[in-house]
């Protein structure tokens, strides 16, 4: 028999994944069910927050850009006190935990008051997009390897990116948060000397029942965001791999080019 992984007392950050609660993990599942309280944040969709037992406590705590209806340090203390009490707490985030979760500060103050607290991942949104649209983040001398980049910043603020490094090709960069930065992404890697015509691939409400994708190129990257609500939770997909073998896309990058001249 195993040793018990979720006594009284213990934290799990569980990864929510992009939405669909089928590409949950089954540990994911298992630890929801059996946690005394879900503290969740605003991305985690219906479906997921379905699988929440009627008995448990849920506690939303509303971090999505723009809106935070706690702050971090608000929320370490929730998690602090919730295990404190010696309830099995589930701290459950859209995605992956460890990528743009803010888990760091979470596993700090847990750790600093004596608490047992775990990671269980989830996937991510940039690996759902890709599975959706039928195309592969990496590919074979053409992508060698994918960046994560975060595309939200203070409101005002200019993004904190080293675009030169991004611009260089030969990587599939997936942009979270991309977008109300859609504009300054697009000047910024062509500025760096990133051609305008390398393929695009936005998509909001990824693995969702209103999942949309629109395939374009960087420099109409601005302009073909627009067509996006303001608040859904927009992904930008940046690099050659995005159209590769995939007739739909490599179609509408056909049409996009034609459209801009």
């Amino acid at each position: 028999m195993q040793p018990d992984d979720f006594v009284p007392g213990t934290v799990w950050l569980v990864g929510a994944g992009p939405g669909d609660p089928e590409l949950m993990t089954m540990k994911a599942v298992r630890l929801i069910e059996r946690a005394d309280v879900v503290f969740y944040d605003a991305l985690v969709g219906n479906g997921v927050l379905a699988l929440i037992p009627s008995g448990t406590d849920k506690v939303s705590v509303g971090k999505r850009s723009g809106r935070h209806s706690k702050d971090q340090r608000t929320i370490d203390a929730m998690l602090v006190d919730a295990a404190a009490a010696g309830k099995r707490v589930v701290r459950l985030k859209g995605g992956d935990p460890s990528i743009f979760g803010r888990s760091t500060e979470e596993l700090t103050a847990l750790r600093a008051a004596g608490h047992q607290v775990q990671i269980c991942p989830g996937i991510t949104t940039a690996c759902a997009a890709a599975a959706s649209a039928g195309i592969s983040l990496t590919l074979r001398g053409v992508a060698r390897d994918v960046r994560f980049v975060t595309a939200h910043s203070k409101r005002g603020a200019a993004l904190d990116i080293n675009w030169a490094s991004l611009a260089g090709g030969g990587s599939t960069i997936a942009f979270y948060m991309g977008r109300d930065a859609a504009g300054e992404i697009m000047r910024e890697l062509m500025r760096a000397g990133m051609s305008g015509d390398v393929p695009v691939l936005i998509a909001c409400d990824v693995s969702g029942f209103n999942e949309r994708r629109l395939a374009t190129r960087l420099d109409l990257l601005e302009l073909a965001t627009r067509s996006f609500a303001a608040d859904a939770p927009t992904l930008i997909l940046v690099g050659e791999a995005v159209d590769e073998g995939t007739p739909a896309l490599t179609t509408s990058r056909a049409q996009a080019r034609q459209a801009h001249g």
